[in-house]
């Protein structure tokens, strides 16, 4: 009943996504998603939003012109649930809505943080689409705000990969290995100031991201058969206890981002 599969129209390509988190992706009969149960992630994908990165570091409060709010890592728009708005044979939409100061349940509350409620000092509406075409999935985000909230906002899908420590990466004609990944840990390896990547396997389908809006991406994982790469507005992991205001963007009301995956 929460699943929603959509297909692309060769029928070739076959996207499954269950309450609004895209769990598979396979071409041709190869899976590009990491499976749920795997070792590395709990999950297969989410979003981070109003803020990225950690906050236990200062006491889980974040400084807006509205006053401080409370906020675990990454945002509470995922201890939200997803209504459908949508669905096609190709395409699927989603949408959370919030109203501002409405204490949210943490899920991370016990064993990860003691901060039982999240809260944010502004409404939004988030929207998110999928669309299937016969050479790539489509990722539409949709964020409708009060006009000047600020707002962070990250993409976290996390890929499949073989094992075996070979694959490739590379953004601005800058090429970084898994194990670079890797080496980097909890924090992610911050690849700036560029809208695409392509993830180079020895078998299989190579993958392509490239996006709007978006502008940087980090990559993360602590297992070689996954790796998560995330399209974020800016990139949290600086010095500073809190995060600054230069990391936020400003809600202009309607802002819109994408995300392509190809494989090819």
């Amino acid at each position: 009943m929460n699943q929603h599969v959509i297909t692309s129209p060769d029928k070739e390509s076959t996207v499954v996504i269950d309450k609004g988190e895209l769990i598979s992706y396979s071409k041709f009969g190869e899976e590009l998603i990491h499976q749920k149960g795997n070792p590395g992630w709990r999950n297969a994908d989410t979003e981070m939003f109003p803020i990225i990165g950690p906050t236990q570091d200062n006491d889980f409060r974040v400084e807006t012109e509205r006053g401080e709010a409370l906020q675990d890592q990454h945002g509470l728009l995922r201890e939200l649930a997803y209504d459908v708005v949508n669905e096609t044979d190709h395409s699927v939409i989603y949408s959370k809505s919030y109203e501002k100061n409405t204490p949210v349940t943490n899920s991370k509350y016990p064993d990860k943080s003691n901060k039982e409620l999240v809260s944010w000092p502004y409404s939004f509406l988030f929207t998110k689409k999928f669309s299937l075409t016969d050479d790539a999935l489509r990722i539409e985000f949709l964020v409708e705000g009060e006009p000047g909230m600020p707002y962070m906002l990250g993409y976290h899908p996390a890929f499949k990969l073989s094992g075996e420590n070979t694959e490739r990466f590379i953004s601005n004609m800058k090429q970084m290995t898994l194990q670079d990944i890797l080496d980097v840990g909890s924090i992610a390896f911050p690849a700036l100031k560029c809208e695409e990547i392509s993830m180079i396997k020895e078998n299989g389908y190579n993958i392509r991201i490239s996006t709007k809006g978006f502008h940087n991406f980090m990559l993360w994982t602590e297992v070689t058969n996954m790796v998560c790469i995330e399209p974020i507005t800016a990139y949290p992991y600086t010095d500073k206890k809190a995060l600054g205001k230069e990391l936020f963007k400003t809600c202009s009301g309607f802002d819109s981002f994408e995300v392509v995956i190809e494989a090819y």
